[in-house]
């Protein structure tokens, strides 16, 4: 460029600046008019000595500087007449005026068509020329009325839209490559209109409005490859105008419309012939222009995002996952293809989410936002794509990689993004666990420790292991959720615990039930449907219930070992004694029950087919080893310290009731082996009071008040089976027998009493 040129350049800029120097010194003119009209207003409405008082100089000076807002300089206090008609004048008429001539247009051209006035060349020339007219006429006016103009560029604009859409879609006046090459010409224009104005009122009429141009001309073509071409073209105006300017009412409206019209269109024509590559192509289009559209602005000027931002990236995140899903499942190919859709969205969340971290364009919140978008598409993709173990094992190892990089790299969405994954990742666990059924009537196998389940489950206990010595990390972060944390603190071992219990006693289910199939005998039938009669040993039921009871116990047991001698903590030593009690009682309950259930099998051989064993037998003596084994752990929990409760004496019931139980299904067992049917009844009384007998003792000997009232309770319980029950099963002799040993018992207690009475005094005095 040569020096001339320059200078004519350097000289037209010169003459922009002072025509707009010039509408400034207006506007600065017509506000401080107004500002004196408004201090005119309030010094006559104000209190006379208010008035006489001076006011100091720094409050004129900040009422002068305060910027008041919006709402209210067009409130009814802060405007007066002149200010509201001067609003309604200048600012309102001239909008409704425009959009009333836009429709007024639009029907008449309606009204044209439908009755053939004129030809379709005519009214799209006609057409045309009003746009033209009007455009012009709003340029010539933009220097003196500058806002009059923006409404008049944005009308024009909009009918622009209208005529191209309808040379092209109704009439077929213009070839598609030139409409859409003028309709970017539009989109161009106003977008360069919208930023020099700087007035949403163009984007919103000459962007937005032109969404009702296919529904003002639609002739029901149904040509949607057209609508959504030009809803495209569209939307990327607006794309651009959010590089220059955030406009949330522009980028909101259009949101709206674009996915309201998709979405009518995705839910009625699922059976299109073009259904599945118009519905993917158009849709991930729009969202990708809204999802940069929401970002630019924001990141190009460094702004904070705010609530309404996040929810239009959300919400434009998930319409489209929801539209891409239905077209998908609609679509035999497309329906295999879900897992990866799905993945894709991740891929797209991720990217995003790397570029803002590498160039470091917003605050962390929204990198935290896209990145729990990413999260959470993976951990949809997974049930999506894949079945059974797969989907534990992938929410499991993202789970635990979320709570690592929350407590330990202290970024506090990442602990909060893991706990719906921890739940996730659990009941998915669970439905593994439910999906497995027993082979009674199966010829399958499952071999125990060797199988997909066990796998999945142990790399489960592995990660929540993980997690629970990672939860044991102080963390400092001030943006942390208490309330969050401290639920973690909690589930994360329950889980744990339950897991660990569970993998083990699934596999003890998964063996005996091998066994069980390999019994399995058919015998054929001669009857008119032909099927087997099957036939199984079902000793190995009893036996798979009784090694779960061994298991239990042992497990509980274990369990109070390890937080006695490692983890020593209140909390676990409190669940431990809860777990212990109820794995006791139901052992004596049920437990107790399928062990004489094993050893009736054996004593009668009722199986026609198979033959039971001494093992039905030796595995009584093997599960009450481990009975004593939880019992002993009960003693040492009781002494630990650990319980916020001194339960010594609760231990003792614990104690001599489980002794007393158990020597009770002893002695049954003992003359159900000795075929002494009949006899418990009488053995059962004279054990009950030599038991009362020994109660007594120990009460004596360690001072104990407690176990000499249990004995006198349980010696009363035995009287009364004795008078209400035993006398009218036994015989005379046993009558007798009974009779004469309570007797005697009875004796011996009363001479213990008065003999050790001193003891029974002092212990009553320690206690006063």
């Amino acid at each position: 460029m040569n020096h001339s040129d320059k200078l004519g350049s350097l000289l037209l800029q010169l003459e922009n600046l002072q025509v707009r120097q010039e509408g400034f010194g207006a506007e600065i003119k017509a506000l401080k008019v107004e500002i004196r009209n408004i201090q005119s207003l309030l010094s006559a409405d104000a209190d006379p000595i208010q008035q006489s008082t001076p006011v100091p100089a720094p409050v004129q000076k900040a009422a002068v500087a305060a910027q008041p807002s919006f709402s209210a300089q067009f409130s009814r206090k802060n405007m007066g007449k002149s200010d509201f008609e001067k609003f309604v004048g200048e600012n309102l008429i001239s909008k409704i005026g425009i959009l009333i001539l836009i429709i007024g247009v639009g029907i008449g051209a309606k009204y044209a068509i439908d009755h053939d006035m004129v030809s379709p060349l005519t009214r799209i020339i006609l057409g045309y020329f009003v746009g033209a007219a009007l455009l012009g006429f709003a340029i010539k006016l933009k220097a003196k009325y500058e806002n009059y103009s923006a409404v008049l560029i944005s009308g024009a604009i909009a009918i622009l839209y209208f005529i191209t859409y309808a040379a092209y879609d109704l009439y077929s006046l213009m070839p598609q490559s030139l409409t859409f090459a003028t309709m970017v010409v539009f989109t161009a224009f106003a977008v360069i209109a919208a930023t020099q104005y700087n007035k949403q009122v163009i984007a919103h009429i000459g962007l937005v409005g032109a969404y009702g141009v296919p529904f003002l001309l639609s002739d029901g073509s149904g040509n949607v490859l057209v609508l959504f071409s030009y809803m495209a073209i569209i939307n990327i105006g607006i794309l651009i105008v959010s590089f220059k300017r955030y406009w949330k009412p522009l980028l909101y409206v259009s949101f709206g419309l674009s996915w309201l019209i998709f979405l009518g269109w995705a839910l009625s024509a699922p059976n299109s012939g073009d259904y599945f590559s118009i519905g993917l192509a158009f849709s991930t289009v729009f969202f990708l222009v809204f999802y940069v559209s929401s970002l630019a602005y924001k990141i190009s000027k460094a702004e904070n995002f705010d609530l309404g931002d996040v929810t239009l990236i959300l919400l434009n995140a998930f319409i489209y996952y929801g539209i891409g899903y239905f077209i998908l499942q609609s679509h035999t190919t497309g329906a295999q293809l879900l897992g990866l859709f799905t993945l894709g969205n991740a891929i797209i969340h991720f990217m995003v989410s790397l570029v803002i971290y590498k160039k470091k364009l917003a605050d962390k919140k929204i990198f935290y936002l896209i990145l729990a978008m990413v999260i959470t598409f993976i951990t949809m993709a997974v049930p999506v794509q894949l079945d059974g173990g797969y989907v534990t094992v992938l929410w499991t190892v993202e789970a635990a990689l979320l709570f690592y990089l929350g407590r330990i790299r202290n970024i506090a969405i990442y602990e909060k993004l893991s706990l719906p994954l921890i739940i996730l990742a659990f009941g998915s666990l669970l439905h593994d666990w439910q999906n497995y059924d027993t082979y009674t009537y199966s010829e399958e196998i499952v071999r125990p420790l060797l199988n997909v389940d066990f796998l999945t489950a142990c790399i489960f206990i592995a990660a929540f292991a993980w997690m629970y010595q990672i939860s044991k990390t102080v963390n400092d972060n001030p943006e942390k959720s208490v309330r969050i944390e401290s639920m973690l603190t909690y589930l994360i071992p329950a889980i744990l615990l339950v897991a660990a219990y569970m993998t083990f006693r699934l596999e003890i289910v998964k063996y005996f039930d091998g066994l069980l199939v390999k019994t399995q005998i058919k015998i054929e039938t001669a009857g008119a449907t032909n099927y087997p009669i099957r036939r199984f040993n079902f000793d190995y039921e009893l036996l798979k219930t009784a090694c779960i009871y061994i298991y239990t116990l042992f497990f509980a047991a274990l369990l109070t070992v390890a937080n006695l001698k490692k983890i020593k903590l209140e909390t676990l030593a409190t669940v431990c004694m809860v777990i212990n009690l109820v794995v006791l009682l139901a052992f004596l309950t049920q437990g107790l029950y399928y062990l004489s259930m094993l050893r009736d099998n054996y004593l009668f051989q009722n199986n026609e087919f198979f033959t039971s064993g001494g093992i039905n037998i030796g595995i009584r003596y093997v599960s009450l080893a481990f009975f004593a084994l939880l019992l002993f752990q009960c003693y040492h929990l009781s002494r630990s310290g650990l319980l916020k409760r001194k339960v010594k004496n609760g231990f003792d019931y614990v104690l001599y009731i489980s002794l007393l139980w158990i020597l009770s299904s002893e002695l049954i067992n003992i003359i159900s082996l000795q075929r002494l049917s009949g006899s418990y009844k009488l053995g059962l009384s004279i054990l009950w009071g030599l038991y009362a007998l020994f109660l007594i003792i120990m009460g004596l000997a360690k001072k104990k008040k407690h176990l000499r009232i249990g004995a006198i309770t349980l010696f009363a319980v035995t009287l009364a089976k004795l008078f209400l029950y035993d006398i009218g099963h036994l015989n005379t002799i046993a009558k007798t027998i009974v009779f004469v040993s309570l007797g005697v018992l009875l004796l011996l207690i009363s001479f213990l009493y008065n003999k050790y009475k001193h003891l029974i005094t002092d212990d009553a005095e320690i206690k006063d």
